[in-house]
């Protein structure tokens, strides 16, 4: 490891005080909702949070086809993890203008599968309270080679920041009316 990135690891955990460690994830989180637009394409991200801070995150494009519709209004929820003989799946649920509870079932099944396992790497590290400077460095870091994953690691990014007090947006990473909807 890098002097560097040791002391600014070091001096993050200063700052912000070692949260404990919640392995076992809750069946119902809180979330976010955030829109982003990168290359023309609509993106969501459901961002779970866990004493306010971000815990896991689902991310993909929005699409008619798959289900991934939601309301511009809605920009919180909650994540709910539902087990079944089959196997684990997350479902997304918001309450419409009206008050009716609308649920988006199998997040996990809705997005692509090389995004759908990059977010649950970062949901690991998330979940391992890795201080969120450090979590956006090390996605903002990635070299990936597809024009499509880099938009998306944009995007997550952008997602995150919002979680930082404070954080400043680089100049070419600064929202406009095209990046966020």
């Amino acid at each position: 490891m890098h002097d560097e990135t040791l002391f600014a690891m070091q001096e993050a955990n200063t700052e912000n005080p070692r949260r404990e460690v919640v392995e076992v994830r809750p069946d119902v989180l809180e979330c976010d909702v955030v829109r982003f637009q990168n290359n023309k394409e609509k993106w969501v991200a459901f961002v779970g949070l866990l004493d306010g801070e971000p815990y896991e995150i689902f991310t993909g494009l929005m699409d008619d086809d798959e289900g991934i519709m939601i309301p511009k209004s809605v920009n919180k929820g909650r994540i709910i993890k539902n087990v079944t003989p089959m196997g684990k799946r997350y479902d997304f649920q918001f309450q419409n203008k009206r008050g009716y509870k609308i649920t988006v079932e199998g997040l996990n099944e809705k997005f692509n599968k090389e995004y759908w396992n990059y977010a649950k790497l970062i949901s690991g590290v998330l979940r391992y309270r890795m201080p969120l400077e450090n979590v956006i460095r090390l996605v903002a870091s990635l070299t990936l080679d597809d024009d499509s994953i880099n938009a998306w690691k944009a995007g997550v990014v952008r997602a995150l920041k919002k979680y930082v007090p404070g954080a400043n947006l680089e100049p070419e990473q600064q929202d406009t009316d095209e990046d966020i909807y």
